[in-house]
């Protein structure tokens, strides 16, 4: 009985043993080392020299607050309600106040904040947008997500 299996032979030209064509190449392990190197090297020197951040948004005064009420009713719906507790939207499709509303819920339960407080959208003297939770110190910059996600906030402050 002969067995008809192509097997090569380890001196045969081009052979590779399986474990060699499974394992990742030397040049790539050496060149993710040394990317890890330079960003360790980086971060150190910048800690040692007190290097200010600048990946941070410029201080800037407050021109407008307002607090509101954020309540999510169902993987896309959200109610948008004032300090007052009137309606300013109810949205069947809130799309990113939405996303914005998952987000701090999820906050919420990770530390144990009971009930719905509410949150303040602010508005800087240079443009930026952003919304604060007081409760959880969460807060997030609305114009980081592009000028559409960032106008439907404007609108709540508008109304």
């Amino acid at each position: 009985m002969t067995d008809n299996t192509n097997t090569a032979l380890p001196d045969a030209i081009g052979y590779k043993s399986n474990r060699d064509r499974e394992m990742i190449p030397r040049n790539l392990l050496r060149g993710m080392f040394a990317l890890a190197m330079t960003s360790l090297a980086l971060v150190t020197f910048a800690v040692l020299t007190d290097r200010d951040p600048v990946g941070q948004p410029k201080p800037a005064e407050v021109t407008e607050s307002r607090t509101v009420t954020l309540e999510g009713g169902g993987s896309k719906a959200v109610t948008v309600y004032d300090e007052t507790g009137a309606v300013l939207a109810d949205l069947a499709h809130g799309g990113f106040i939405t996303v914005i509303q998952n987000g701090m819920s999820r906050e919420r339960m990770k530390q144990n904040v009971a009930g719905n407080p509410p949150v303040e959208l602010i508005r800087y003297a240079n443009g930026r947008l952003t919304i604060h939770d007081p409760s959880t110190n969460w807060s997030v910059e609305l114009g980081n997500f592009g000028g559409d996600n960032k106008a439907a906030f404007e609108r709540l402050m508008s109304r």
